[in-house]
Parts: C-alpha cells; sequence; structure tokens
C-alpha cells in the first residue's frame, strides 16, 4: 500500500447518496486537505480492505485509516468530525457515549439509507479540480 504522509484515507459506499453527501461536507469543511477518498467499488478500496485483512467487510459502514490504524461506524465517524474546521470538532463530545449505543444508532441509519436517501447506478466521478483528493 503506499504510504500517504499525513493523509487520513475515507472509505465509503459509493453508490450510497448520504454516502457521497457525507463525502462532499468532508470535503467542504477539510480546508487543510488531511482527507483522502476512496468508494468500496475502487481498487484502491479493495487493495487498503485486503492490507487491513478486512476482505468480509459489507459497505453498510464508514472506514477510516488513519496512522495505520483501522476505525470503522461511529468511531471513524467521529474522529473524522474532530478534524474538520467549524465547530464540528464538538460532536466528538458523542465518544463517550459507549460504542456499543453509538454503534447501535449507526447500524440502524445504515440499514436503511437507501431507502431514506436512494442509491445511484454508479459511484460519483470527482471534478477535475478534486480529482486529486479521490483514489482510484
Amino acid at each position: 500500500m503506499n504510504n500517504f504522509e499525513n493523509k487520513s484515507i475515507i472509505l465509503f459506499d459509493g453508490v450510497c447518496n448520504l454516502c457521497n453527501a457525507s463525502v462532499n461536507f468532508v470535503i467542504k469543511h477539510d480546508k487543510r486537505e488531511q482527507f483522502l477518498f476512496a468508494s468500496f467499488q475502487s481498487d484502491a478500496a479493495k487493495e487498503i480492505l485486503l492490507h487491513f485483512n478486512l476482505k468480509n467487510l459489507n459497505a453498510n459502514t464508514v472506514i477510516l485509516v488513519e496512522n495505520h490504524k483501522v476505525y470503522d461506524k461511529s468511531t471513524a465517524a467521529l474522529k473524522i468530525a474532530k478534524r474538520l474546521d467549524g465547530g464540528y470538532k464538538a460532536f466528538y463530545a458523542f465518544f463517550l457515549v459507549p460504542k456499543i449505543f453509538r454503534d447501535w444508532v449507526y447500524d440502524f441509519i445504515a440499514k436503511n439509507r437507501y431507502r431514506w436517501f436512494g442509491k445511484r447506478e454508479s459511484c460519483l466521478i470527482p471534478s477535475a479540480k478534486l480529482k486529486n483528493r479521490f483514489l482510484d
């Protein structure tokens, strides 16, 4: 796996409308460009998942790869929020809520995301301006 010094990688479901909206939100509030992105459907994500021995992972979660560690579900979302510009760092206070409860809420939303927010036929194609933030 390539070495992405000082960058964190967010793996997401590229056909999920909620997931794509979340990626756009992170891009908008990540002025320091700390995050790179790869959809689960990409070869880059498959390579990263294989590198961390996460072969049986389904696309019902967001994955954050940071400092050679992997975080998922609510932990990944809160760690991402903590590093965004603006008041979004305050969401990190939810880390005090036990993971079992945080992940139950996360799983409930993830299970219903296609029904509530819809699904695309294909993955988002980033603009030329954002192409360097996405791994293929």
